[in-house]
């Protein structure tokens, strides 16, 4: 079945950047108080008025497609919660599962605070509740207050990160270890339930990482992936190379059990006290790009084999075993650079790849390149800003998400591609639900692996907000993408009830 979807809000371009040499993604952080706090005399400058006017008329579109779709939120979805951030966080990601309960599951969630300097950056570790499906109220879940934050997310631990976090990766194996990647060349991996819990105040000392990471001979921002099957880490920078570590010197024995209360990294120095983190270096380092490398990804069946894509507009893919040049080089996988690549969990074929060209693009490993130009197999059409982050669906091989800079998040299933409906002729092909509950770029996304069906997504707000973000975890109404034949059969049952319901005065 086809959703009804609803309009989403188009973010503006990014502001400017605190750093000399700005990551393509980034911008100065900016709190939700920061705007009240500034005295109109300095919000208005010179010719400021049509800037002012301009801004008032887009926000105004804004606020109106973001009415219309709180409006379908009973609708559309079987559970949402809205947790608002006072700093943005750039990343969120699911960790494990603790606790099953009759109406809902308590689950660890890492996200960030990305400051401006007034307080430390942080690595935030919090514990929510996942409401299970079929139990919230239609009429509750869209009752929520933007400017509230969720009873459902709830601040565990706090680690004062050193610099600002741009991604956060967890560990298949053990999703209480995380990798995170800051504006150095290092890659920082924490274990979260060992690392003492801070108060972030301005002047406090860093949190010291387990492991350090390095290899990178210039910053690493984005582009970091966790093996599935082994625990390798996988990174890419902008000194345009790939690079491959083994944790495995650093794992204990008791580590390897997700129910181990022990650390998996090594302590060193006596009694387990350290002065510095230790560190480890690369197992190889793959070099074929020719410009930053935005993100990796590895294969679900092979720690040897992973992918890499840049904004030299390609996509390589790399086998250790075989050395370290590219074992295929798809130049111009798209018509722009590369920010996002993700490996289908249950089909190691296929390969997706998302751009600042606005389009997702599929591909197949089997048969990349037509005279050395990228041949997809298909291209999803759906965003009008640049796609951030891409991510296939553990729970049906066909479907993905997107999500971009034009604040939706939208998910796709490609077995529709060839099924599209004629009542279904002003969508794209494949697409079939839009979430369009953040009102500015969705920087990224997680599906959970526990519980179906479900996702937590954020947004930078620094556009329409006036700061800070929105962390929003929501499950699209079963209705949407069960069977049709199922829906209807189901519907049936309730055919005589609403039929009673429509007849009454």
């Amino acid at each position: 079945m086809e959703s009804d979807e609803a309009a989403a809000a188009a973010a503006s371009p990014s502001g400017g950047t605190v750093t000399p040499a700005p990551k393509k993604r980034g911008r100065k952080p900016k709190s939700k108080d920061e705007d009240s706090q500034t005295p109109p005399s300095q919000q208005q400058q010179s010719g400021g008025k049509m800037k002012e006017s301009g801004k008032k008329t887009q926000q105004q579109s804004v606020d109106e497609k973001y009415t219309q779709w709180k409006g379908l939120v009973p609708i559309l979805y079987d559970w949402l919660a809205n947790h608002n951030l006072v700093w943005p966080s750039l990343s969120c990601r699911w960790g494990p599962q603790l606790e099953q309960a009759t109406y809902k599951n308590r689950q660890r969630l890492y996200l960030s605070e990305q400051t401006d300097g007034s307080v430390p950056n942080t690595l935030v570790i919090a514990n929510c509740e996942v409401v299970k499906p079929r139990v919230a109220a239609a009429e509750h879940i869209s009752q929520f207050n933007e400017e509230a934050r969720s009873p459902f997310v709830k601040k565990y631990k706090t680690i004062i990160h050193p610099g600002e976090v741009n991604r956060i990766r967890e560990l298949p194996q053990n999703s209480k270890i995380i990798a995170t990647h800051t504006d150095s060349p290092d890659v920082l991996i924490w274990d979260v339930e060992t690392q003492p819990n801070r108060h972030a105040v301005l002047g406090a000392a860093n949190s010291r990482p387990d492991l350090i990471l390095t290899g990178h001979q210039d910053n690493a921002e984005f582009a970091l992936a966790m093996c599935p099957t082994e625990p390798f880490v996988l990174s890419g920078g902008k000194d345009k190379s790939v690079v491959l570590w083994s944790i495995q010197d650093h794992i204990t024995t008791a580590g390897t059990d997700s129910k181990s209360s022990g650390s998996i990294i090594k302590q060193t120095g006596e009694g387990g006290d350290k002065t510095e983190s230790p560190s480890v270096g690369p197992r190889g380092v793959y070099h074929g790009h020719d410009d930053t490398v935005e993100d990796v990804a590895f294969s679900p069946t092979s720690a040897q084999e992973f992918c890499s894509v840049g904004d030299d507009s390609c996509l390589i893919l790399w086998d250790a075993r075989t050395g370290t040049s590219p074992v295929t080089k798809v130049e111009k996988a798209h018509d722009a650079d590369l920010h996002c690549v993700d490996w289908n969990p249950h089909d190691d074929n296929l390969i997706l790849t998302g751009s600042a060209d606005n389009t997702v693009r599929l591909y197949d490993r089997r048969n990349l390149t037509s005279n050395g130009v990228g041949t997809p197999i298909y291209k999803f059409e759906g965003h009008k800003a640049a796609v951030l982050c891409v991510q296939w669906s553990p729970d049906k091989s066909s479907v993905f998400g997107s999500s971009a800079e034009d604040g939706l998040l939208n998910i796709w299933d490609y077995d529709r591609v060839s099924k599209k409906s004629d009542r279904a002729a002003k969508s794209p092909a494949g697409l079939f639900f839009q979430h369009a509950g953040h009102r500015d770029k969705v920087v990224d996304f997680h599906w959970n692996a526990e519980d179906p069906w479900t996702i937590v997504s954020v947004s930078d707000d620094c556009e329409t907000t006036g700061g800070g973000g929105t962390l929003q975890i929501w499950r699209m109404s079963d209705l949407i993408y069960r069977p049709e034949e199922e829906v209807l059969a189901e519907l049936e049952k309730f055919k005589s009830h609403v039929m009673t319901c429509a007849s009454k005065p």
